[in-house]
């Protein structure tokens, strides 16, 4: 699909909140969606702030549309600061009483702003969707579908890709598919809390410990716990459960841990491949959710890593070849462990934190590509 010709029409709702300025000829509009319904909300309101302060302003005009942690949504304020992530106050989509409706049809691209006394306006019509929403009911394939349905283009990974990168348990047994390594592991569920115990001990003492629980489809570091014995694993799988109703436990693996950025090629071609970014911790048990998003101590943040012409050729493959084999789109981030045998997939990460400071952005600008022509190029391939 090609960058729509149009002169954009609506302004933001009364108040101030929403989309400013005067119209725009040639403008393509965007509906950024951000916030939603998983542990990741607060992750999700930063990244917005990111965006919001970095898109063209002069090529793009932005409808903010958050989404409350019960699912409502919401048009929000186009006002980047509104949403910087403080660790006193993490930032929020609040319910106003407003919703936004989406089109019916795929015939249709007009949204409508809905007050809580039941009147309605237009918000005009949108040319491309920008989800920026994370884990469950927004980086899972869900609302990927609805889009498809009502036939409006988005950014990033398409429903399958993006249900395949968001649960572990899938990712991890395509990737083994496709004869990429990862990492030994097993898979549980709510019956194995109840079943035979020492089948379950025994499961998980054959991967050897320390091994990490974690939420199958989780991100950011939520629910993981690092456990070193048996002693320990039941209080983890506790946490885990509390966001999932499946866990993976998985054989820590010793050795570097090394990410890299993908993007589609606009030409068609071949995912293009960042240089790497490497965590080093130094002070913590891993790298945890405070340390990547609150500036907790203990970790820093290498980029470009060191590693050889032909480590880095290596990982270039191996995150090509991932990207591929879960049919990727747009973007994605590829964490690996670069191990004494080589290197081990973690995880693909098919929304990756997209603040101005996350491991993203940064192998981008370092691979020539600055933050908002990553945005400008992340537009360009949903309107391919």
């Amino acid at each position: 699909m090609s960058a729509p010709d149009t002169e954009s029409t609506a302004g933001g709702p009364d108040g101030g909140s929403g989309v400013s300025g005067e119209p725009s000829r040639r403008r393509i509009r965007v509906a950024l969606v951000f916030g939603g319904r998983s542990s990741e909300h607060a992750i999700s309101c930063a990244t917005a702030g990111g965006v919001l302060s970095a898109i063209d302003r002069d090529r793009y005009e932005v409808v903010p549309i958050g989404v409350t942690r019960e699912g409502a949504f919401v048009l929000e304020r186009d006002d980047p600061a509104a949403f910087a992530l403080d660790p006193a106050a993490l930032p929020e989509v609040r319910d106003d009483g407003s919703r936004v409706r989406w089109p019916a049809s795929i015939a249709e691209r007009e949204l409508m702003l809905e007050a809580p006394d039941g009147s309605r306006r237009s918000l005009g019509s949108v040319d491309v969707a920008f989800p920026i929403l994370h884990g469950p009911f927004g980086e899972d394939g869900t609302i990927q579908g609805m889009f498809e349905l009502i036939g409006v283009p988005y950014v990033g990974n398409g429903v399958l890709a993006s249900a395949l990168g968001m649960d572990k348990h899938f990712t991890k047994t395509l990737l083994e598919a496709a004869g990429v390594p990862v990492a030994p592991w097993v898979t549980l569920g709510p019956t194995d809390r109840t079943g035979d115990s020492a089948y379950l001990r025994r499961r998980v003492e054959g991967l050897g410990y320390p091994v990490f629980v974690k939420p199958a489809r989780a991100g950011s570091s939520v629910g993981v716990t690092r456990v070193t014995g048996e002693e320990g694993l039941d209080a983890a799988l506790d946490v885990a459960f509390a966001e999932d109703s499946r866990v993976l436990v998985e054989r820590q693996m010793v050795g570097r841990e090394i990410e890299c950025g993908v993007l589609g090629d606009l030409a068609g071609g071949a995912p293009r491949i960042s240089v790497a970014g490497e965590i080093v911790v130094t002070g913590r048990d891993f790298y945890d959710f405070d340390a990547k998003y609150l500036d907790a101590p203990g970790v820093d943040l290498v980029c470009p890593a060191s590693l050889t012409d032909r480590e880095h050729a290596e990982l270039q493959r191996i995150a090509a070849r991932a990207f591929q084999a879960i049919d990727g789109r747009g973007l994605a981030r590829v964490d690996v462990f670069l191990t004494e045998s080589g290197f081990v997939v973690n995880e693909i990460n098919t929304m990756p934190g997209f603040t101005p400071v996350s491991m993203f952005p940064r192998c981008w600008q370092q691979s020539g590509v600055g933050y908002p022509e990553l945005i400008d190029t992340l537009i360009r391939l949903a309107l391919l």
